[in-house]
Order: C-alpha cells, then structure tokens, then sequence
C-alpha cells in the first residue's frame, strides 16, 4: 500500500506530496518547500519514518514546484526529474524568481537530471508510477499515474472543480483541454492530487468540473 503525505508549501499553497511504500523507500513529487521550516518539516517526517528517497519528480518545471529542489539534492542527492519542455524553466530559476515573485532567489536550482516523457515507467519500492504527458498549462507538464493504487498526480493540469491557467509561457488552452480528455479515461474511482487545493476523483470532476469531458 501507499502512503501519500502532504505538505502545503510557499506563499501559492503549493502540494508537495512524499510517497512511500512498505519497502521503506520513496520520492517527492513537486518540492515546492520555499521557507525552513517547509524544507525542515519534510526531511523530519522522511527522517522519522525512516524513509529512503529514491526519485524527485517534478509535475512542470514551475519555480512554486520546485523552490525545495536545492535542499532535496543537498540532503539526499536527488536531482529532479522533468518533461524536456519545461528543462530551461528551471535553469532560470533565479530570473524566474525576479520576475514573478520580485524575490532574489540567491541561487541556481542544481541542474535537471533525468527528463521525463509519455510512457516512461518510474520504479520505487514495490510501486510502478506511469507518467502521462499533459501539456497545456506548461509544455512539459506531464501527470503521474499508479494504476495499482488508483491515484493520479496531477501538477497544475487538474484541480478540484478547475484546471491550470494556460496564459504563461508554454500555456496552451487547446493543449490542456486535450491532456484533461485524455486523463478523463481514467477510473472514476481514481484519486486526484492537485498541484494546489484538495484532493478530488476523476468521477467527481466529470460531474462537476466544466473543463472535463470524456
């Protein structure tokens, strides 16, 4: 069984999620941590539950999803893991963090290691997690899916009742709008963690979300 914790991260209420399993390991998908305490809380509950992560998965390479990325590689050596697309994203963390957040980030993200694409098949513990490209509210958007578990990771494509915005750079309406069709084949029973907000189905948001649609 997997065990998904949660932590709300940076001044957007960014999820980061750390998800282990029985054999003890685990990765951290979206490490938005930003202040210290953030970054402190999640490396005490990997510590407490003895826990060895294997992967840092980035849904996008947005910075609210990856400020934490620097304390992951300096405590673990984990570097994140991408869709292509979004590789330059964050290569400019520091110009991104000028731009939108008016904040000096006051150093670079270590470099991206391994990218991720449609069908690539991410192993930890007893667990197999299948990522499913969606571009649309960034180019290398991509959701993170385990059939076994029925749970869906996915970033800033799906919230609760909403979707991403698709005005930023790498936004595309049209794109998103085809990532969200195509998740919207999955389960109705599966379980949906959002990038922000609450956790949600894929069933619900087929009776509730106007941008879903099978």
């Amino acid at each position: 069984m997997m065990v998904v914790k949660t932590f709300v991260c940076n001044m957007l209420d960014e999820n980061c999620y750390v998800v282990s399993d029985d054999s003890r390991e685990c990765i951290i998908i979206d490490c938005g941590a930003f202040t210290d305490e953030e970054k402190r809380a999640i490396v005490d509950y990997i510590t407490s539950e003895n826990l060895k992560p294997v992967h840092l998965i980035a849904t996008h390479g947005h910075l609210d999803h990856n400020f934490g990325n620097k304390m992951v590689y300096d405590t673990y050596s984990l570097r994140v893991e991408v869709g292509s697309a979004d590789v330059a994203m964050i290569g400019n963390a520091r110009k991104h963090a000028k731009s939108f957040y008016h904040y000096d980030l006051g150093y670079d993200l270590p470099p991206v290691g391994n990218t991720i694409t449609d069908g690539d098949i991410i192993t930890f513990g007893n667990h197999s997690l299948e990522v499913i490209s969606t571009p649309g509210h960034s180019a290398g958007s991509a959701c993170i899916y385990c059939k076994e578990e029925n749970m869906l990771f996915s970033g800033d494509t799906l919230f609760r009742t909403s979707i991403g915005r698709t005005d930023l750079g790498g936004g595309s309406m049209m794109q998103i709008i085809q990532s969200l069709r195509r998740i919207a084949q999955l389960p109705d029973n599966t379980t949906v963690y959002p990038g922000h907000g609450i956790k949600t189905t894929i069933g619900y948001e087929l009776k509730f979300n106007p941008f879903m649609d099978r």
